[in-house]
């Protein structure tokens, strides 16, 4: 049952960023322009060592990434991939990129430092959240840690109202939702928050997890 779930969602997101992927860049532009850059600088000011990106896409976080760090960039869709390739090439970026599904890391246990996750959980259901943790968790070393960027549904009235009638195009356009639920399943999939920041009017999370207990977590809002 879960080898099924596992399968159609893969296909359906496959199909849905195949499809749009010519256009990506330019249907996000003016929110990767007006803030996701800056919050992807935020999030890879934390990143060190080998780094494993999940969900690469068409390579947006590609100018953050650490200069001594040996980063692979994943992706299940090949059409988003290519352009990850060209924008690779003309930042003269070292990138190792390749096709893989998140449920099924072709990398041995402990490998990396670290694991970025940005805007991609949003594209799972919640029966999806904790398994998804587990395969991140499990090709992190126990010292590493698991970045991750994501909206979250905000308890603020009228970003909430804004982002419930953004909802429907999320959904067509980007196979993807508002209201991720990543964060419930963060102590079931065992790992530990370190820390949380919130930004856009708490409309979008950024969470440190890792593989080991720690001493609490720090919050921070925008």
């Amino acid at each position: 049952m879960f080898d099924s779930i596992v399968a159609t969602q893969a296909q359906e997101t496959t199909r849905a960023y195949d499809r749009i992927a010519p256009l990506y860049d330019l249907l996000d532009g003016i929110y990767e322009h007006s803030w996701k850059r800056r919050l992807r600088a935020v999030l890879f000011r934390h990143a060190t060592g080998n780094i494993l990106d999940v969900g690469v896409g068409t390579g947006c976080n590609i100018p953050f990434y650490p200069k001594d760090s040996k980063v692979y960039g994943i992706d299940m869709s090949e059409r988003m991939l290519d352009r990850a390739r060209n924008r690779a090439n003309d930042l003269s970026c070292s990138v190792t990129l390749k096709s893989m599904n998140l449920f099924a890391l072709d990398f041995p246990d402990a490998t990396f430092d670290t694991v970025t996750v940005t805007f991609v959980l949003l594209c799972l259901p919640d029966e999806l959240q904790e398994p998804a943790l587990k395969e991140l968790k499990r090709v992190t070393k126990p010292g590493g840690q698991i970045l991750v960027l994501d909206y979250q549904m905000s308890s603020k009235p009228g970003v909430r109202l804004w982002m419930r009638c953004l909802s429907p195009w999320l959904k067509w356009a980007f196979a993807a939702r508002f209201d991720t639920a990543t964060e419930r399943y963060v102590e079931s999939a065992g790992l530990h928050v370190v820390r949380k920041q919130t930004f856009m009017g708490d409309g979008v999370t950024m969470l440190i997890l890792s593989p080991s207990p720690t001493s609490g977590k720090t919050e921070i809002s925008e």
